[in-house]
């Protein structure tokens, strides 16, 4: 069959792809920049959910197409990308299309809670456009699937993080419901639908084998990932929405009003579908993470929060530098060190506060910035000219004490790192 696929590049449907070339369909991917991509196992189309809103834009990609499946979804508005736009007015044009066009099939994968009890808006934007498609005139299954854990996903990474947390905080106490199913699984059973005739507008739920809490989800990754038994901390739960309520502010976060509602909402349904599609019961949690993948999942997990930990303790470095440099240290002691350096005059208050000030920037450039790896090449060169002049001019800080240059080592060492890792 030849089976258009939205969402191509994504988490789930980068997979689907894949596995729909590896059953033997024809497989022409929808996404925004065909000249970015060359693999051969795919036929590339344009499309871009933010613009093709009307049934007429869709229309001339569906010649020759059998199968549809949409795979485009976001868990968090940003910019243009909102839940009306890529939830429900471009799927619910792509569907009319499929209806007007005669294709045979379509597949919509969506998300399980997008229901009647729905509240989210990202439940609610999802339920909008499974309805639409399941009252139209031909062939279509809504694919409802749990929390999906694999490698490359948002949540996977999020929860092997905070499994791999020394201390692991808990909304609550962590009882809350999730089923959550392994991508590989899910792509298996969406495969499998495409050979199963349901009737139109049929909704199937795809979920792990159980319904387990939160709490005993976390412990099972921190045990497969082999980190020892994992160590909890219950948060009160107003305290948890208030961080919620920040989180909304952030961008990158997973953790805003919404996502927590969902959350303690539950996410759970019976496996009897996604079993019967697999021809087998869908792999447990315990299971999520590969023995031989497991150090490679642990050390992501932690460097998740390793780093930024490391990040911000480096910025402090700066900032305290910067503010003490400019008057908490007594400033006629600052001028005596810079005059040994041979620094005098009207050079000494210039060196002095134009040194404190590139440390501020240098500080603040540090927690701000996204890209940061011209930052940390600055860094070090600083580092280094500073650690040459005092070594020519100031020997006998190598053997102070408390050890001011040799401090710099491990500051140096620690940037290297982040030059090294962060960006990969």
């Amino acid at each position: 069959m030849v089976v258009l696929l939205t969402g191509a590049s994504g988490f789930i449907g980068s997979r689907l792809a894949a596995a729909l070339a590896a059953a033997g369909h024809e497989v022409v991917c929808a996404v925004r920049d065909p000249g970015r991509a060359h693999d051969a196992r795919f036929r590339y189309v344009q499309a871009d959910f933010l613009r093709d809103t009307t049934p007429q834009a869709w229309r001339p990609r569906l010649d020759g197409v059998d199968v549809v499946v949409n795979a485009v979804g976001i868990i968090r508005e940003q910019g243009a990308q909102t839940f009306a736009r890529l939830h429900e007015e471009a799927p619910r044009a792509l569907f009319q299309a499929c209806a007007d066009a005669g294709v045979r099939q379509v597949v919509q994968i969506s998300a399980l809670g997008a229901d009647a009890q729905a509240q989210s808006r990202y439940h609610l934007s999802k339920k909008r456009a499974d309805d639409f498609l399941a009252a139209l005139p031909l062939r279509s299954v809504i694919v409802q699937p749990s929390l999906v854990f694999g490698a490359g996903g948002a949540s996977a990474a999020l929860f092997t993080m905070l499994a791999s947390l020394p201390l692991i905080a808990l909304p609550g106490n962590g009882e809350q419901q999730i089923q959550p199913v392994h991508v590989d699984d899910l792509v298996a059973a969406i495969v499998a639908l495409l050979h199963h005739p349901l009737p139109p507008g049929t909704r199937v739920a795809l979920a792990g084998p159980r319904a387990i809490s939160l709490r005993a989800f976390l412990a099972s990754l921190r045990e497969a990932m082999d980190l020892g038994k994992a160590r909890f901390l219950p948060m009160p739960l107003p305290l948890v929405r208030a961080a919620a309520a920040a989180g909304k502010l952030l961008p990158a976060s997973l953790l805003d009003p919404e996502t927590l509602q969902m959350l303690e909402r539950g996410n759970t349904a019976d496996p009897v579908q996604i079993t019967a599609l697999l021809g087998r019961p869908p792999r447990a949690p315990r299971d999520f993470v590969a023995g031989s993948g497991a150090r490679s999942v642990r050390l992501q997990a932690q460097l998740a929060w390793l780093l930024p930990m490391l990040r911000l303790s480096i910025a402090l470095v700066w900032i305290v530098t910067g503010i003490v440099s400019l008057g908490l240290y007594p400033v006629q002691d600052s001028y005596a060190l810079l005059a040994r350096v041979g620094i005098t005059g009207v050079l000494a208050p210039l060196m002095l506060y134009g040194a404190a000030l590139l440390d501020l920037v240098f500080g603040i450039a540090t927690l701000l910035l996204r890209r940061r790896r011209l930052l940390w090449y600055a860094q070090l060169a600083v580092i280094l000219f500073y650690t040459a002049i005092i070594s020519w001019r100031l020997p006998e800080f190598w053997l102070h004490p408390y050890g001011p240059l040799l401090k710099n080592l491990p500051m140096l060492a620690a940037i290297w790192l982040l030059l090294e890792v962060e960006e990969r």
